[in-house]
C-alpha cells in the first residue's frame, strides 16, 4: 500500500478568542490517498474549513501532527509552509482572492512567478483557456462576473500542476447554473492534472461526486455519520 498524499494524526487547532481559547479540531485522524476525491461535509460551525486550512498548512495544528507528500506541516516556520504550498498545493477559497489591481493574466501568472518559472504568462494563458476565459485575459476582477472570478481562481490554483487542490466551497457565492460549471471545471482539472482533490462542501450533489465524504460535527469526526456514508 502506498504511502498517503496526506495524513493527519490525533491533530487538534485551538484559537485564541475574545473570551479565551477556543478548541477548534479535536483529534481529528485521517488519510487521503494520491488521486483520491474527498468531500468534507456537515453542518456551519463543525470544523470543515478549519480541517481544509490544516491540511494546506494555513493554519498550524496546536496538537498532533499533519504530513503532505511526506513532509511534515507542523515543524515547517511560515516561510516553509508558503514554499510548500506555492510548489505542490492549489488553494481555491468561496471569495475568490484575486488581486483586484492585476488582470486576470497576472492573478493566474503570480504563483508562476513567485516560483521563477519562465513560461509563467504562457502557462498562465492556457490554463485560462482551460475554463473558457481565454478572451477576458486583459480584463481585471471588477470586470468579471462571480462566475468569471472563481474561474480565474481555479485557474490560478491549477497552473503549477499541484499534486494537492484544496477548495473551500468552491461553489458558496455562486448560483445554480454557474455552480455546476465551477463543478464540471473543478474535476475537470484535477482529471487533467491528476491532482489529490479536497473540498469543503454544502451542497449534496457536489459530495456525491467525491471517492469518499468525511462528515464533521463539533470538530471531530463524525463516525456514525461516516459509518452509514460508507454503508451507502
Amino acid at each position: 500500500m502506498t504511502d498517503p498524499i496526506l495524513s493527519l494524526k490525533d491533530a487538534s487547532l485551538r484559537l485564541a478568542g475574545n473570551a479565551g481559547p477556543v478548541d477548534i479540531l479535536h483529534g481529528i485522524t485521517l488519510d487521503v490517498a494520491a488521486g483520491e476525491t474527498l468531500g468534507l461535509v456537515g453542518p456551519s460551525g463543525s470544523g470543515k474549513s478549519s480541517l481544509l486550512m490544516l491540511m494546506g498548512g494555513l493554519e498550524t495544528a496546536t496538537g498532533g501532527r499533519v504530513h503532505a507528500l511526506g513532509q511534515d506541516l507542523t515543524a515547517m516556520n511560515e516561510d516553509q509552509l508558503a514554499r510548500f504550498r506555492r510548489d505542490h498545493m492549489g488553494v481555491v477559497f468561496q471569495s475568490f482572492h484575486l488581486i483586484p489591481t492585476m488582470t486576470a493574466l497576472e492573478n493566474v501568472a503570480t504563483p508562476l512567478e513567485l516560483a521563477r518559472r519562465a513560461d509563467a504568462f504562457d502557462r498562465a494563458a492556457e490554463e485560462l483557456a482551460a475554463v473558457g476565459l481565454a478572451h477576458r485575459a486583459d480584463h481585471y476582477p471588477s470586470q468579471l462576473s462571480g462566475g468569471e472570478q472563481q474561474r480565474v481562481a481555479l485557474a490560478r490554483a491549477s497552473a503549477p500542476r499541484p499534486a494537492i487542490l484544496l477548495a473551500d466551497e468552491p461553489t458558496g457565492n455562486l448560483d445554480g447554473i454557474n455552480g455546476k460549471a465551477i463543478i464540471d471545471m473543478l474535476f475537470g482539472l484535477r482529471d487533467r492534472h491528476g491532482a489529490t482533490l479536497v473540498m469543503v462542501t454544502h451542497a449534496p450533489e457536489l459530495a456525491q461526486l467525491c471517492d469518499r465524504v468525511v462528515p464533521l460535527r463539533d470538530g471531530r469526526i463524525d463516525a456514525e455519520a461516516a459509518a452509514l456514508e460508507a454503508a451507502e
